[in-house]
């Protein structure tokens, strides 16, 4: 193991000298590279935050709405007839769009029913098989300006939802319910 944390403590390092040393022998002037490269980071990052305050305010007023709990409420009947717990329900939802929501949503479901939990270990799975794909979609088509991301966004939320039911279905092979 410290090996292992020797080696990640200088691959970074490491990598950066070797640009350097190519670039010199490259006869590239490296620090007006780097700080062009910065220039256009900060350029980029500024580009995005329209895109990502928007995807904050539109989750922050869902969840604040209470309309997460109405919904949960309106399908928790059928999610019973197919043994699915409820609790899962709003990390399936928050998933394709915030990360960070999602993560909170899991550590939460952790924390009340327990890391060895059906409801944990279903949560943990659900957590790695999905992507956040809004917030994906927002973020990246908006740096490089693409408008149309209709295709995009059905393929992405068809593979969250496919992600999902395979993570219910394995984890109830594997865990039981």
């Amino acid at each position: 193991m410290s090996v292992i944390t020797t080696i990640s403590t200088w691959i970074i390092p490491f990598i950066i000298l070797i640009v350097l040393i190519a670039g010199t022998i490259k006869k590239v002037p490296t620090y007006e590279t780097f700080v062009e490269g910065g220039k256009e980071g900060v350029r980029m990052a500024i580009s995005l935050l329209p895109f990502l305050l928007g995807m904050i305010v539109a989750i922050s007023i869902f969840r604040a709405s209470g309309a997460m709990e109405g919904f949960v409420a309106l399908i928790s009947p059928l999610l019973q007839i197919l043994g699915i717990p409820s609790d899962i329900v709003p990390l399936a939802a928050v998933r394709p769009i915030s990360g960070t929501a999602a993560l909170a949503v899991t550590t939460d479901l952790i924390k009340e029913f327990g890391p060895d939990s059906f409801i944990g270990k279903l949560a943990s799975t659900m957590q790695g098989s999905t992507d956040t794909t809004l917030y994906v979609l927002t973020v990246y088509f908006g740096a490089v300006g693409i408008k149309k991301m209709g295709d995009a966004l059905k393929v992405g939320l068809l593979a969250d939802l496919i992600g999902i039911i395979a993570s219910i279905m394995i984890c109830t092979y594997i865990f039981g319910f």
